[in-house]
């Protein structure tokens, strides 16, 4: 640091002794004949003041604290004071006027020219740190001045920017908004389930008791179609929240859309023109093909109902690739490779108060008894469990586009088979051999009607069945000598899924077969692997009939 320290000691030879003293360590010095010319030698960057007390109590204070006083805010001027000789008290009684000289440092005789050098060290370091905070000051002020400059320029952009924040945090409450209301849609859907299991399956029990009466029978069999439309509703309601159990396949959509033309044109009438406009070298996608064919139905559905005069519908495939800036007023589509299914009618669109609640179950504009309300939601429920989203964009009077991503995907299943080859449900399969009473079966339902349903269900075949209303009962029973042909246990357990249950049963009993029944998808039903050899699953409400038949074809697998 070249800034000099400022010596004023005019008494002998107390200067030049300084100056020397202070030339051994390298420190710079400029001796001042009297007061003023030391005052002048503030205006320029200095490291320090040493001053003799005799030079102040000559020429004054006032002048010198005046222009400490005057330092800029960044600046503690280290000063120090070589106290006079003799009156020890005197000294100390003046200290409350040194004081005013601010960051002083008072140097008693007889001084050292060590001693010298150690405060003047000092007081160089600590002026080193003033003149970085100086540096820090202005680098600051003139980032401001550049900050402040530019404020103007970007007005435009920030009040874009804010548009954008504010269609986002509109975005982040329809999407929590719609997930709280799947979250509880779903749990009133899977206890609903549960009560339908127990209704339904007692009345396929009463319905098989009295063949014979067909006046009651008749009875029966109006509760059953009742409850089972019952049960329809609710797995809409599962589609809605995601929860419900899918059986996804490598899935080619052209070939889909084209299959469904024909019953597309049927339902939409003759005065609507259906067009089909399908992408060469479309990827494939791995996806419910049931569930696809019917959002694609509801969808031209819908289109017809919106178009009472005729008009156009237009139905496209295409390859999309979405990255990290494209979002929707729905909700968040995560960036990646999608499959895209769209959908366009020329009908009367939807105002923005219907749009923005327009996936929302129940929501209809539809009169009584001519809409339920959950197309779309099942539509959206079920896109975003395939791991992909659902958009609509319409405006009045210029019709709707619903857009449906969904992932691509390989082509061929978990473990390389293609998906065309796939085996048909296990439900529609027929019992090879006769029920066998010498076969033991574990079921695992929390539910106790449930759980008695099945009981007797089991046993009415002639199988052994032991039972547990709760995981801890389960594993004690595997960790038994008993014979377990089956495991047959409810996916949502208190304290343990299904799943893991599974997994443990297998730990303990290789090769054990499972069936899964459920009120809703718990388990990555959407994995190819999900469900390996030895291993079904179910959705509630099960009927009698299929869940007989599915435990023994699942029996009778290894004799296949």
């Amino acid at each position: 640091m070249d800034a000099p320290i400022l010596v004023l000691a005019p008494h002998g030879r107390d200067a030049e002794v300084i100056r020397l003293v202070l030339d051994e360590v390298g420190m710079t010095t400029r001796l001042c004949a009297d007061l003023p010319a030391l005052c002048d030698g503030l205006a320029r960057d200095v490291t320090a003041l040493i001053l003799s007390e005799g030079a102040l109590l000559r020429a004054g204070m006032e002048p010198l604290v005046a222009c400490l006083e005057a330092q800029p805010p960044w600046s503690d001027l280290p000063v120090l004071v070589l106290t006079a000789r003799g009156n020890r008290s005197a000294s100390k009684a003046r200290w409350a006027q040194f004081q005013r000289l601010g960051n002083v440092t008072l140097l008693d005789p007889p001084l050292h020219a060590e001693a010298l050098q150690s405060a003047a060290q000092s007081a160089l370091r600590a002026r080193l740190r003033q003149y970085r905070i100086r540096t820090l000051l202005a680098d600051i002020e003139r980032a401001n001045d550049e900050l402040e400059g530019r404020v103007a320029e970007r007005t435009q952009s920030l009040q874009t920017e804010m548009r954008e924040r504010r269609k986002a945090e509109e975005a982040l409450q329809q999407a929590q908004k719609m997930e709280a209301v799947g979250q509880l849609t779903g749990g009133i859907a899977h206890d609903f389930n549960n009560l339908l299991q127990v209704m339904l399956g007692n009345l396929h029990l009463l319905r098989s008791a009295l063949s014979a009466d067909e006046a009651l029978l008749r009875h029966v069999t109006m509760a059953v179609t009742a409850g089972d439309r019952a049960a329809a509703l609710t797995r809409h309601l599962l589609a809605f929240a995601r929860r419900q159990p899918l059986t996804p396949r490598s899935l080619d959509l052209n070939a889909l859309v084209a299959a469904m033309s024909g019953l597309i044109q049927q339902s939409v009438g003759e005065s609507i023109r259906v067009e089909t406009v399908l992408a060469d070298g479309l990827w494939r996608t791995w996806a419910d093909a049931n569930q696809v064919e019917s959002a694609l139905l509801n969808l031209a559905i819908n289109g017809r109902d919106a178009m009472p005069d005729g008009g156009r519908l237009r139905v496209e495939t295409s390859n999309a690739v979405l990255d990290e800036t494209v979002s929707d007023a729905q909700g968040d589509i995560l960036p990646g490779r999608y499959v895209l299914l769209r959908i366009t009618d020329t009908g009367s669109g939807m105002p923005p108060d219907v749009l923005e609640r327009a996936f929302e179950p129940f929501f209809t504009t539809k009169p009584i008894g001519q809409g339920t309300g959950l197309g779309l939601s099942q539509l959206y429920g079920f896109a975003r469990q395939s791991g992909g989203h659902a958009v609509i964009r319409s405006q009045p009077g210029q019709g709707t586009t619903v857009s449906l991503y969904l992932p691509r995907h390989d082509g061929v299943d978990g473990n390389g088979v293609d998906e065309a080859d796939a085996a048909i449900p296990v439900a529609e399969a027929e019992p090879r051999t006769p029920s066998r009473n010498d076969e033991t079966i574990l079921v695992v339902e929390d539910e106790a009607l449930v759980l008695m349903l099945w009981v007797e269900a089991l046993e009415g075949q002639g199988y052994h069945v032991l039972q547990a209303a709760e995981p801890e009962a389960a594993v004690a029973i595997l960790e038994s000598d008993a014979a377990i042909d089956l495991l047959v246990t409810d996916v949502g357990l208190p304290g343990m899924t299904g799943r893991d249950l599974a997994d443990l049963a297998r730990g303990l009993r290789p090769g054990l077969r499972v069936l899964f029944v459920t009120g809703y998808a718990h388990y990555a039903a959407l994995e190819p692997d999900s469900l390996g050899a030895g291993t079904r699953m179910l959705s509630k409400p099960v009927g009698v009939d299929t869940l007989q038949i599915t435990v023994r074809g699942l029996l009778d697998e290894d004799s296949a």
